[in-house]
Order: structure tokens, then C-alpha cells, then sequence
């Protein structure tokens, strides 16, 4: 490892930031270096455009990467290597707002009931009752259900922060039948050895194998879940400024993305067809 990016490491580290984080600048950083073969000490500004007009022009990256690769850069030349040069020049693009993919209630329902296992319907049942993140679900330990208060608490979420959220008498009685049978001792859903949680990947695969035995058309995803947890909720009748809470958003406006579908919000006007009088019989 290069002094340079240890030091790098070591800055992002002190401002606590997530390991995720972490690996994700210190890649993009690393692919910078290789583009010119040089040190990121000896570059510069037109370095820095250059690069970046390559990902969008020759490398066709999409804008979540090209963002993710300006953050990164902005981090090196403003902490660790700071720069006299202007970092701001660095742009950040302007992000494509896609409206998030939400299940039925009836989908949720025919997707949970195609989960033949019971610990991967306990994970996925799980994801979508609390409304959690995949990595707030692996991360679920047996002391976060508090079934005298009916509440889960999700330790250190994203940006680091801890919050509770309902536990559903639904979901109590499914872990309850689920522990009989696992017996887990310190992470409610162990990987392959029980020190460490069931990896990500795992739970992907799950739902995937059972979004093809529901015949959902629709990617059902743990984010998917999510987010029919909040449109669910909406539609029930349910403040938005309750679901931010209990989704961990730290703006409101990326909760109230939800009411855009929200079939309540969507459907409250008639359409101007359904208006039209009926056509003549011929």
C-alpha cells in the first residue's frame, strides 16, 4: 500500500467515514492514478477534467459512478493533498430522478408466500415489515428485537445513526418459529459460520429465486421492499414526516418522492377520458 493511500485511508477514517465509502473512493482514486500511469501528487486540474470527460465520453459510466468519481477527488484534493487550485471546479452532474419501483400489497403477499425457506422468508419478511436497508437486515442482532416495547432498533444505519422502528406481531410470531428451528445465538440470520452475518449476496439471491416462483414481472428487490413498505404506509394513511423517521431519511424531500406513487396521490383526479362520453353505437 502507497503511503499516499494509506494516508488517504487514514483521513477518511478520522472523519468516521463508512467502510463502503472507504473502498469506493480509494477505487476511484486508484483508476485515476492508472489512467496517466502517475501519481495522484503530480496531477492536476486539466488531469482531473480530462479524466472525467474520458468516463463520460469513452467509458459511457453511469452518472452514479461519474458522482461517485468527483466526490472522491474533491475528498483528495481538499484533504488529503490539498490543492491552491479551485476544487469546486470539479463537477458534480446534475443526478437522473427515477421514481422508486413499489410492489401491491397483493404482490408483497404472493412474494412472501413463494419464500419456501423459512430463514430467507424470516430475512425478507423482516426487510419489508421495518422498511430496512439490505445491510440493516444482515446486520440485525437477537438483542435488537424488543418484543416487550414491539420495536427493532437498527444500530448505526446509514450516516451513522440509530433509530427504532414497529416490530409487526406478524413478523414476532415468524422469528419465533424461526428461532425454534435455527437457534441463533448473537446475529439474528448468521452466514456459514455464526460469528458473522449471512452475507448480502445471499439475501439478493433469495429474492430473486423468489420473485421467479411469484411471477412478478417486477425486479423485487430488498430496496424494492423498501420502498412498498413506504408507499404502503403512505396509502394507509401514515405522516410523512413519520415514515422519514422510520426510513432514517435525512431529508424530507427524499421521503416525499413517495407520494409520486402512491396510488392515493396518482389516482386522485380522474382522467380526462374517463370523462369523455360514451361512443355512439354504430
Amino acid at each position: 500500500m502507497t503511503p499516499l493511500r494509506q494516508r488517504m485511508i487514514d483521513d477518511m477514517r478520522v472523519r468516521n467515514l463508512s467502510p463502503k465509502t472507504q473502498i469506493a473512493y480509494v477505487t476511484q482514486v486508484a483508476r485515476f492514478a492508472k489512467y496517466f500511469g502517475k501519481s495522484p501528487e503530480v496531477l492536476g486540474p486539466e488531469e482531473v477534467r480530462t479524466y472525467l470527460v474520458h468516463l463520460v465520453n469513452d467509458k459511457h459510466v453511469s452518472w452514479s459512478l461519474f458522482n461517485q468519481t468527483c466526490c472522491a477527488l474533491k475528498f483528495l484534493y481538499r484533504v488529503t493533498v490539498p490543492r491552491d487550485w479551485h476544487v469546486e471546479q470539479i463537477p458534480f452532474p446534475r443526478q437522473e430522478r427515477k421514481l422508486p419501483v413499489a410492489l401491491s400489497t397483493g404482490e408483497v403477499a404472493r412474494f412472501l408466500d413463494a419464500i419456501p425457506n423459512l430463514k430467507q422468508r424470516a430475512i425478507l419478511m423482516t426487510a419489508y415489515s421495518a422498511g430496512l436497508r439490505t445491510s440493516e437486515v444482515v446486520h440485525q442482532r437477537l438483542s435488537d428485537i424488543d418484543s416487550e416495547r414491539m420495536v427493532i432498533r437498527i444500530q448505526q444505519g446509514k450516516g451513522h445513526k440509530d433509530r427504532y422502528v414497529m416490530l409487526s406481531q406478524k413478523l414476532l410470531d415468524l422469528l419465533r418459529e424461526y428461532w425454534k428451528v435455527a437457534r441463533p445465538s448473537d446475529w439474528l440470520f448468521p452466514g456459514s459460520t455464526p460469528d458473522r452475518p449471512i452475507d448480502v449476496t445471499m439475501v439478493q439471491k433469495a429474492a430473486q429465486k423468489a420473485r421467479l416462483r411469484a411471477g412478478l414481472r417486477k425486479a423485487v428487490t430488498v430496496r424494492a421492499l423498501r420502498h412498498s413498505f413506504a408507499t404502503h404506509l403512505l396509502e394507509a394513511g401514515a405522516n410523512v414526516r413519520i415514515i422519514q423517521v422510520l426510513l432514517g431519511h435525512r431529508s424530507l424531500q427524499t421521503t416525499a418522492r413517495y407520494t409520486h406513487v402512491s396510488a392515493n396521490t396518482v389516482c386522485a383526479t380522474i382522467s380526462p377520458l374517463d370523462l369523455l362520453p360514451d361512443p355512439k353505437q354504430s
